[in-house]
């Protein structure tokens, strides 16, 4: 019989990209990516019995969308533990009010935790190093600090990404410079693991140094991702398209992961 070293049996990850696992290309799992979530489940999974988990994220997904799609569908599960990541398609939006986000945010919480469950939720990381994004790290740290109240007055879980200062390592990141690398994934998951108190074996990944590089190297590379991944992204906003249309979730049902 496996010995039990955490107390959840159902586990269900809520959110955007970033839960789906964007940028952690993996072929031999659901919808071909990886990620912090499911290599968190495969951790909890490996330390109980009859463990189950469902994914329901999907790309490009704002914060009502996950709200009005992800969150009844998450309850209907029954869930003991809960990982939400959502808001941060709508901060990085011009115009968009971070204490606006927030309030909403707060009654997705509010549901989440009627039932009893644990709920880890994300807030953002530090991008003042971040080519673009930026420019709007003042508005990512006042949704960061209504986050971390809403997790003190709902008694829930922060996984503290601004905190996790290897993230401003440039091979954390993948090529599009928007979601994580494998890399990054493994370090999120790790960080989530501690936040919840469980032990695990994961061991940190030290990225290689990058070889230096010339001004005229640097400045082609940016061309090279603007053409390829920034004009698709400001083409689909002004478009009214999202990167998720037509993506179901990759766990819609939770079970065990084999």
């Amino acid at each position: 019989m496996t010995e039990r070293l955490h107390p959840w049996s159902r586990y269900v990850a809520l959110g955007d990209s970033f839960t789906e696992g964007i940028g952690d290309p993996e072929p031999a799992s659901p919808g071909g990516h990886r990620g912090w979530a499911d290599r968190v489940a495969e951790v909890l999974g490996a330390q109980t019995e009859d463990f189950a988990y469902a994914n329901l994220a999907i790309r490009g997904r704002l914060l009502q969308q996950i709200i009005d799609e992800q969150i009844p569908a998450a309850l209907e599960l029954r869930p003991d533990l809960v990982a939400l990541s959502a808001g941060g398609n709508d901060i990085i939006r011009p115009g968009t009010d971070p204490d606006e986000v927030a309030s909403r945010f707060e009654g997705a919480i509010e549901r989440l935790r009627a039932d009893g469950a644990t709920v880890i939720f994300f807030n953002g990381p530090d991008i003042g190093q971040t080519p673009v994004l930026g420019r709007i790290r003042g508005k990512v740290a006042i949704y960061n600090e209504n986050l971390r109240a809403i997790a003190q007055r709902h008694d829930a879980i922060v996984a503290d990404m601004w905190a996790l200062r290897e993230l401003k390592e440039q091979r954390m990141w993948a090529p599009d410079r928007l979601h994580f690398s494998p890399v990054g994934h493994h370090t999120i998951a790790m960080m989530v693991l501690e936040s919840l108190g469980v032990e695990h074996g994961l061991v940190a990944e030290e990225p290689e140094p990058l070889p230096a590089r010339s001004w005229r190297q640097a400045r082609t590379e940016d061309l090279g991702w603007a053409r390829e991944y920034l004009v698709p992204w400001v083409l689909r906003r002004i478009r009214h398209q999202s990167s998720g249309d037509g993506i179901v979730p990759k766990r819609p049902m939770a079970g065990p992961l084999g």
